[in-house]
């Protein structure tokens, strides 16, 4: 399996509009977030962890040539707003694409482009897609997906576990019963915003609490503000664990 980082950015992305901070006019790269997705490949499938706001310009750097599937973890602006752009690639296949979340997810995605799901003028084209709500493990052509239940606040969201890899992000808190489906991982993807305390997301301090808890033998952070220089941080953080920026490629 090969995973590539679209984004990681938070909902502001960085450079935030009009912040003269540090971080937002910083010369390196892995400073430059674009919201937050992920790219997974295993075999000849090929699936996508939600559509961030900039997926155009994300699947045209990484050159995505065909989408199998997109797993959403919440319907929040940041993460599906690069929605419409699936048009292209159900074109190419004349399939429609299934897309997969909780039932919150699949309800307010199909309010929020409700364009797509009924009968309209086509214009340029609208994306074909199929809605799934999953609650137990699923199959996409060969690949076991198995959702993890967590909360973001009090909106119940979904991550995901893939074979060895788990990506969760915009979380403050994981049940019991989903830390179970965490065992035996080679990598954890999270999401982690900064370094104070935050309602709905998770911070450093959490983070990695969850780390040593989960015990994966890498972990990665993602969805990450501009409070979070990547150099800095990268230097405090200990053996295994480590920011992820725009365009890291892994092998799991």
């Amino acid at each position: 399996m090969e995973i590539t980082f679209l984004g990681t950015g938070t909902s502001h992305g960085v450079p935030v509009i009009t912040c003269d901070c540090a971080v937002c006019q910083s010369d390196n790269p892995k400073n430059r977030r674009t919201r937050s997705s992920l790219w997974v490949r295993e075999n000849e499938t090929s699936l996508l962890i939600d559509t961030a706001t900039e997926f155009r310009l994300q699947a045209i750097k990484a050159n995505i040539k065909k989408v199998d599937g997109v797993l959403y973890t919440h319907c929040h602006a940041d993460h599906v707003f690069g929605f419409d752009d699936l048009r292209v690639f159900s074109k190419l296949t004349d399939r429609s694409v299934p897309v997969y979340g909780n039932e919150p997810t699949i309800a307010e995605l199909r309010d929020v482009f409700s364009y797509v799901f009924r009968k309209t003028q086509e214009g340029g084209g609208k994306p074909q897609v199929e809605t799934i709500v999953v609650k137990d493990s699923f199959r996409i052509q060969d690949v076991v997906v198995q959702p993890i239940p967590v909360f973001h606040g009090v909106l119940p969201i979904l991550g995901y576990r893939i074979g060895n890899l788990a990506y969760i992000t915009d979380c403050s808190y994981i049940p019991p019963s989903s830390l179970k489906l965490l065992e035996g991982l080679e990598f954890l993807v999270l999401g982690v915003i900064r370094h104070e305390p935050h309602p709905t997301h998770m911070n450093v301090e959490q983070a990695l609490k969850l780390t040593h808890q989960v015990q994966a033998k890498r972990t990665y952070f993602t969805h990450i503000s501009h409070l979070l220089e990547h150099e800095e941080t990268s230097k405090a953080l200990p053996d295994g664990v480590s920011l992820a920026y725009d365009g890291l490629t892994i092998r799991v």
